[in-house]
C-alpha cells in the first residue's frame, strides 16, 4: 500500500518540530518520493545522523508503507 506525501510530512514534523520539508512524487505513483528536509536540529550532524533521524521520524515505515524515499538533508540556510 502506497504512502500519501502529506502523512510523510506530518511523521517527519513530528519528529523533527522546526524542519522545513519537501516532498516530490518522482513516479507519480505514491511508493518513490524525494524528501528535502532542512533544519536546526540536523546542525553539527553528519548526513548519515541527518538521515538517520528523518528514517527514526518515519517509525519503521520505509521498506513497507513507504517503499523508497531519496533524501537530502541540512540546515536552513543550505535548503536551495
Amino acid at each position: 500500500m502506497a504512502m500519501d506525501a502529506g502523512e510523510i510530512i506530518r511523521l517527519i514534523q513530528e519528529g523533527i518540530p522546526d524542519a522545513e520539508i519537501r516532498i516530490e512524487d518522482l513516479r507519480g505513483d505514491g511508493d518513490h518520493y524525494a524528501a528535502y528536509v532542512y533544519a536546526e536540529a540536523f546542525r553539527g550532524r553528519t548526513r548519515v545522523q541527518q538521515h538517520q533521524m528523518v528514517y527514526s521520524a518515519l517509525q519503521g515505515r520505509m521498506g513497507g508503507e513507504l517503499h523508497a524515499l531519496a533524501l537530502q538533508t541540512g540546515t536552513p540556510e543550505q535548503a536551495p
